[in-house]
């Protein structure tokens, strides 16, 4: 009877999806940053190796280089009772090749990689900065946010939204470009040029909010667009964010959608300009519902509802242009008793079928959140834990689900290096 059932469920899978249906690859090896017990940690080629020497909190996932020759996390550090902020925290870059590790930066934030060179740019009060590993570089003054631009050669940056007696300022959106020798930057203030100013309340439907911060700044495949989130005041951006498309000239813009922060971010498909993500405003307290997944087509801004009735989405994540795994729970009110607050499992959505399968089903208790596709190994990632567990297994699969194994214990973050 197993046997029959088995077969049955295959010849379903394959008839929905058939493009990845029981897809072995034999790819290279997943080569993982991850954090464990205080502790940095690689596994390459199934081994597992510790590289950090004295624990410490590392608040962030560790990041590659583009060419996985480095790797980057943030290690934070008490600062004592006279301080402004009770924890600094340090940047620190691990050689895989000398296997050394070194401090960078003894007080940044937002570090990122940059996408085409062995040099990454972080904040500092406001100052964004790029670092060479051996000196850092002023890039621009008064930044909230930024991101690099795909090609390396700049930036696209925001500055937020001051409170004067006359009420507020708007959001500044700024291009920054880089010179080929950061040696040759002169000022802070010569190579930013403003791209676009963020209306001062932003509205979508009988929803409007705002407009404080812009931040996530996300290119598609084409880098003709940019999607990003504009915040209110902090209070207010658990409940209504707006996620806005702006063109690359600056000559369009749309308030696209409201969601909320701390789900997951909107992400675009590998090479469609296709974007992705989690609509929906109300904060998770006041229950699991009115969280959908969301495409939208540029430049039509055509958008679908991929989520059915009576469900919501916690995250996703990409496995091609046409398929999407996703978190997602039954709708329900929200319950004090976390054991009573439902648990999500993974689910994959085929956009050229409009078909969608579970594929998986986690134990009572646990949940499987923050899906992760990797390229390199054509399965998907994700953990398994409590809601309010800090740690839980990574568990890597097939893309229909088949063939489950845990792939690391004990995690609180990861990162894989896609070659």
């Amino acid at each position: 009877m197993n046997r029959k059932l088995l077969l049955i469920f295959s010849v379903v899978v394959c008839l929905i999806f058939p493009n990845f249906s029981y897809a072995e690859t034999t790819a290279n090896p997943l080569k993982i940053a991850f954090v464990r017990d205080g502790f940095v940690w690689i596994k390459i080629n199934n081994k597992e190796e510790k590289i950090t020497k004295t624990k410490g909190v590392y608040s962030n996932q560790p990041e590659w280089s583009f060419d996985g020759n480095y790797l980057m996390y943030q290690k934070e550090i008490p600062t004592g009772p006279t301080a402004s902020y009770p924890t600094r925290s340090e940047i620190w870059i691990y050689n895989m090749k000398t296997k050394k590790e070194q401090r960078i930066i003894s007080d940044g934030e937002n570090p990122k990689w940059s996408p085409t060179k062995n040099i990454f740019a972080f904040l500092d009060s406001g100052v964004l900065n790029v670092s060479d590993f051996k000196n850092f570089y002023n890039i621009a003054l008064g930044v909230d946010d930024y991101n690099w631009i795909p090609n390396g050669k700049g930036f696209i940056a925001s500055s937020a939204a001051a409170l004067n007696p006359d009420g507020w300022t708007n959001p500044v959106l700024y291009k920054i470009t880089l010179p080929n020798d950061l040696k040759n930057i002169t000022t802070a203030t010569n190579t930013v040029k403003q791209f676009f100013v963020v209306p001062k309340t932003l509205t979508k439907g009988n929803t409007s909010i705002p407009s404080i911060n812009a931040s996530t700044f996300q290119f598609s495949p084409d880098q003709k667009w940019i999607s990003f989130i504009v915040n209110p005041t902090a209070s207010w951006s658990m409940d209504s964010d707006m996620l806005c498309i702006i063109s690359s000239d600056g000559k369009v813009f749309e308030v696209q959608d409201e969601i909320i922060l701390h789900l997951d971010n909107p992400k675009w498909a590998q090479t469609k300009n296709i974007l992705g993500y989690i609509a929906g405003g109300g904060r998770l307290v006041f229950g699991y519902k009115n969280k959908k997944m969301n495409i939208t087509e540029m430049p039509a801004f055509t958008s679908t509802n991929l989520t059915p009735p009576h469900y919501a989405e916690l995250g996703f994540t990409w496995c091609d242009d046409t398929s999407i795994v996703v978190s997602r729970v039954k709708e329900s009110e929200w319950s004090n008793d976390e054991k009573k607050r439902p648990k999500p499992s993974l689910n994959v959505i085929n956009l050229s079928t409009h078909k969608q399968l579970k594929i998986t089903n986690p134990p009572t208790g646990k949940g499987d959140y923050n899906p992760v596709y990797s390229k390199s190994t054509n399965k998907i990632t994700w953990t398994r834990k409590g809601e309010l567990d800090v740690v839980g297994n990574v568990w890597i699969a097939n893309l229909d689900g088949s063939k489950p194994k845990i792939l690391l214990k004990n995690v609180s973050s990861y990162s894989i290096f896609e070659r």
